[in-house]
């Protein structure tokens, strides 16, 4: 399928979206329907099988910014419902992922740019970065950090991200808990290939199982989530190829040659 406003691609475990409207690639209906897209595509290949191992979400080449936010035209009242639901979908859809995510972010994310990138499992930034919710400015605020942001940043942070609006660099992004990990500008891709390289290096279907252990397990009472997690360890886990191959491998000394599944 031909895109617009996005590249797309799948190779060796990895698939890669590139928000491709530089210089600063906001956000406006037609892209997030093309994310979105790709998203019903990717749930739907999961129900077929772990073709890919991580979904990469990255600014195309020539960008200024990873996404400078929503396309403010869009806000007025004749749109607004229809962008709403289009950009949420976006989250709703993510959220049914089960492959890790990873933002790779060089410049700015701002609003619903750093919505799309605090979403993502990780982050990896250039030390040029910056993330913000600069909604309250112009007389709005982000529903999607309003719900996630705490939970990463706490709720201190977050009421002062979203109350005031103001960016925050990469470095200040790491402490808090945002970004993984922060590199020299020049860095970036060979870092962020590296990092993700390491995911697809490992089983799809325990990369899957372990995502969704890591959910199950939080956020609710410690004896409730480590039954929940003791479960899909004994249950899905264990019921794969790849979980018994790795066991054998390790004591038969050799490396696993994973079937991810």
């Amino acid at each position: 399928m031909g895109f617009q406003h996005i590249t797309f691609e799948k190779r060796d475990g990895v698939a890669r979206l590139a928000l491709n409207k530089p210089p600063l690639n906001v956000l406006d209906i037609a892209m997030m329907r093309e994310i979105n897209s790709v998203l019903e595509g990717l749930n739907d290949d999961a129900a077929h099988g772990p073709t890919v191992k991580v979904l990469v979400f990255e600014a195309a080449e020539g960008s200024k910014a990873f996404s400078a936010g929503v396309d403010v035209s869009e806000h007025t009242a004749d749109k607004v419902k229809e962008m709403i639901e289009v950009f949420h979908r976006i989250f709703r859809l993510m959220d049914g992922l089960e492959v890790p995510t990873v933002a790779v972010v060089g410049g700015a994310a701002l609003g619903g740019g750093c919505e799309l990138a605090l979403f993502c499992d990780m982050i990896i930034a250039s030390e040029r970065a910056s993330f913000g919710q600069p909604e309250i400015q112009v007389g709005v605020f982000p529903p999607l950090a309003a719900v996630a942001l705490p939970g990463i940043v706490g709720p201190k942070k977050a009421l002062e991200m979203v109350l005031i609006g103001d960016r925050i660099r990469a470095a200040e992004a790491a402490q808090l808990g945002l970004v993984n990990k922060v590199v020299q500008p020049e860095e970036l891709q060979a870092a962020a290939d590296e990092f993700v390289g390491k995911l697809a290096k490992l089983s799809g279907a325990v990369l899957r199982l372990t995502k969704r252990a890591v959910r199950v397990g939080s956020g609710v009472p410690f004896a409730e989530g480590l039954a929940a997690v003791e479960e899909l360890y004994l249950g899905p886990l264990m019921s794969t190829e790849d979980a018994n191959e790795g066991l054998a491998a390790f004591l038969e000394k050799r490396v696993p040659v994973w079937k991810d599944k």
